[in-house]
């Protein structure tokens, strides 16, 4: 007769990958947003380096005064609100 033998399972660990910057930046405003609902809410605020740079009531202007600050580089625009409104785009079918 034959004998089964069972190999130990290998356990392979492998380093995790560096988050993308945009996604970093967007948890980075996860994290700071109860801090933001006392001084910034109801702005749009700008995130960078996991920090906020700038903030003001137009996303655009936002986005147009920060890139020609820094340069551009991905960054994390997002609104200080208790919920994030939801954006519908209509799709329009053709037959």
């Amino acid at each position: 007769m034959s004998d089964v033998v069972v190999q130990p399972i290998l356990d392979v660990k492998l380093p995790a990958l560096p988050l993308p910057k945009g996604e970093r930046e967007y948890r980075a405003f996860l994290r700071l947003l109860p801090g933001l609902m006392q001084s910034h809410h109801g702005k749009f605020v700008a995130v960078h380096n996991e920090q906020v740079i700038d903030s003001d009531s137009d996303d655009i202007a936002l986005i147009q005064r920060v890139h020609a600050k820094i340069g551009y580089v991905p960054i994390h625009v997002g609104l200080v609100a208790e919920s994030i409104p939801v954006t519908r785009v209509p799709i329009y079918r053709e037959c």
